[in-house]
């Protein structure tokens, strides 16, 4: 056993999954805290055998400040929270319940267990309708309560480091794609819909025309990015995770292959999403590794994983989003 430890809250969730890889791989133990409701046990499946990877099943929101899951950490990965534009529209009291409150239970955990570095996942979304490239001093423009949310889950990071000197770090999260990401629930991650329509033999839902681009990057990237904000001696920064090298949906589109419908643009949503990565890459050396082409590559080779997914149409599409068309302004 050793004696290097380590948190992942929403650990057996997407990004959280990957995480646990990474700090494994560098010889942590790590205790995984989540309450499977977006999570899967089976995310951690290929770890099953490996002694120094626990799970505990709980709620953030009922985190109790001396959490054993937290005794003797060294390091906390705070991913535990909820996603999503038009749940978040609909139902903002729970987003800030658990991105927000259960985030300030993480901290008191973190700060009872004295531990040496938190890391937040912190989301891109927080600064809105950008001007691109984006620097992490871009001004903060919230468009949905998600993105309220886990920008008031950052500010309180912060708060916990300048008031009770807990070392804390934030990563703003551009475009997460890759392995494992959600296959089931509310509409809006492109990949599990895209990936459902090719196996079904339908079109492509394409909102606009398709030149809107995003900063897509692999999540294996991140998590090492995260390694390195938990291990670097700074605290009390942010920093941006992007490829820096923003992807057309119409491209994601000649990559998997098939045809098109397209939808109304939406409310709201950028046309464009760039992360300035140079903080980053100066003060931490990272840099991603993976290239587009190659991540949805490694996801299409999965693509039979995603036959559960949900199957999105323009009807049900138009139906999940009436409420963020009608709250942020569309018509």
């Amino acid at each position: 056993m050793t004696d290097k430890i380590a948190v992942v809250t929403g650990g057996a969730g997407f990004i959280g999954s990957h995480m646990v890889d990474v700090l494994l791989g560098e010889g942590y133990a790590v205790r995984v805290l989540d309450n499977l409701s977006g999570g899967r046990e089976s995310n951690l499946a290929h770890h099953a055998a490996n002694p120094d990877l626990t799970l505990e099943r709980g709620d953030i929101r009922t985190l109790a400040p001396d959490s054993s899951v937290f005794k003797g950490a060294s390091l906390v990965f705070h991913f535990a929270g909820i996603g999503d534009i038009v749940p978040s529209i609909e139902q903002p009291t729970e987003y800030m319940s658990t991105n927000v409150q259960g985030t300030v239970r993480v901290l008191e955990a973190a700060r009872h267990a004295k531990v040496e570095k938190l890391v937040y996942a912190a989301s891109s979304s927080c600064y809105g309708l950008a001007a691109t490239p984006t620097r992490e001093d871009h001004p903060i423009a919230p468009q949905y309560p998600y993105a309220l949310s886990k920008y008031l889950g950052e500010m309180t990071c912060f708060h916990w480091h300048q008031v009770y000197k807990l070392p804390v770090n934030a990563i703003r999260i551009f475009n997460a794609y890759g392995t494992r990401v959600r296959t089931t629930g509310a509409y809006g991650a492109v990949f599990g819909v895209f990936f459902k329509q090719k196996l079904a033999g339908k079109p492509f839902t394409v909102v606009g025309d398709g030149t809107q681009s995003r900063d897509f990057i692999y999540v294996s990237d991140i998590a090492r990015a995260f390694l390195a904000a938990g291990e670097t001696a700074r605290s009390g920064e942010i920093w941006n995770v992007g490829a820096g090298n923003p992807q057309s949906i119409n491209h994601l589109i000649e990559l998997i292959g098939g045809d098109v419908v397209h939808l109304p643009k939406r409310p709201g949503e950028p046309d464009v999403t760039w992360a300035d990565i140079g903080k980053i890459t100066r003060e931490l050396g990272w840099q991603p590794t993976i290239s587009f082409e190659e991540g949805v590559g490694r996801m299409m080779a999965e693509i039979e994983k995603w036959t559960d997914a949900p199957l999105w149409d323009p009807e049900s599409i138009g139906k999940a989003t009436e409420t963020w068309f009608a709250t942020l302004g569309g018509k």
